[in-house]
């Protein structure tokens, strides 16, 4: 991780109260930024990205508060390439429904916020803060300031010309810098939490750690593109793509390079192919694991990220078999098990970057 998040906390009484109070506030961060990743995955899923026209900071904290007001907003609405191109049947009912997710996604990041300042404010006043600790708190508000940004960037995107959603490519930065974002915030109360006696030491298990997480962020990275595609009905068949392996339509797009950004199959047959080979090498990352003297935490929790990798691979299976059920603007079995394929996603990269702070090269 960044050396500006390596530091070693004092343990004195005072520090040892004060950064078990720092590290809970992070991680109570960490939860909401996962819920608000999971309100992401909701509002795409239920098309409701598109619903919310502007960006209100102040007065867009509350909803429309009468029906003249609601209509205002359905007027805005209609206005979109989305209502005019897919959802011109709309009623208010259910323009209402899409509204609900799109603001309540905005109203939580708000909520992040507010929570960040206030703690930021109270253990400022209460001298929590210890001089090694700003740089990265410094960190933490820009990039939350950032992927507000980029998340308005994403849905304007889609506010303009023919699109009936937000362009892939936003989606998909918006999508990593959110877990970047998670993992940052994760890895900053580890520091706090974790005790040095912990830690193990092993530059192989550090290594090949690093390696598995690499790849997880290019196969999050095509996952994001999956879901911006909705490539997933593009190959709704299991173990073959189509009644292929290797499906014809691979590089049918030229440039070359544009297939691997909005040829569905490709994206997909990538998406596919990777969660196999993490698989694989996470079964290998278990075992190799077993022949490592590690400390009693890290022994009791290595098993974790073989198990959530299992769970994503079977979800995933499972979400490309439901896809032929997905009925526009209706919650069904297809995006439970997407929206569940979303978070066991996040745990297993976050349970990747604890492994990495217990193991370490030297």
């Amino acid at each position: 991780m960044s050396p500006l998040l390596t530091f070693a906390p004092d343990m004195t009484t005072d520090s040892l109260r004060s950064n078990k109070a720092v590290s809970n506030w992070l991680l109570f961060g960490v939860f909401m930024l996962i819920v608000q990743i999971l309100l992401g995955g909701i509002t795409r899923l239920s098309g409701s990205g598109l619903s919310i026209t502007e960006w209100d900071v102040v007065t867009g904290t509350l909803p429309p508060l009468s029906k003249t007001a609601w209509l205002a907003e359905f007027d805005k609405y209609k206005n979109t390439p989305q209502f005019q191109l897919l959802n011109s049947d709309f009623t208010l009912k259910d323009f209402q429904f899409i509204f609900f997710w799109e603001w309540f996604h905005r109203l939580w990041a708000r909520l992040m916020g507010m929570v960040f300042a206030t703690g930021f404010i109270y253990f400022l006043v209460k001298r929590y803060f210890k001089k090694e600790m700003v740089t990265p708190l410094i960190i933490l508000f820009i990039l939350g300031a950032l992927q507000g940004a980029v998340g308005w960037i994403m849905v304007a995107s889609g506010l303009v010309g023919d699109a009936v959603y937000v362009k892939p490519t936003k989606l998909a930065l918006h999508f990593i810098l959110a877990m970047g974002l998670l993992c940052y915030t994760f890895w900053f109360a580890l520091q706090l939490k974790v005790k040095k006696e912990d830690i193990t030491v092993s530059k192989p298990i550090s290594n090949f750690t690093w390696a598995l997480l690499l790849l997880l962020i290019v196969q999050l990275l095509f996952g994001a593109l999956m879901a911006g595609h909705k490539a997933a009905t593009a190959a709704p068949t299991w173990p073959m793509i189509n009644d292929a392996w290797i499906p014809a339509q691979l590089f049918k797009e030229s440039p070359l390079l544009i297939n691997f950004i909005e040829n569905k199959i490709t994206i997909h047959f990538i998406h596919r192919n990777l969660a196999y080979l993490l698989l694989l090498l996470v079964i290998v990352w278990y075992f190799t694991t077993a022949k490592v003297k590690g400390s009693s935490l890290f022994t009791a929790t290595r098993f974790i990220p073989l198990l959530i990798t299992l769970l994503q691979v079977l979800l995933g299976v499972l979400s490309v078999l439901t896809s032929l059920q997905i009925i526009p603007n209706r919650w069904g079995v297809f995006e439970w098990m997407a929206q569940l394929h979303q978070l066991t996603g996040m745990c297993l990269l976050l349970s990747l970057v604890w492994v990495l702070y217990l193991v370490r090269r030297a």
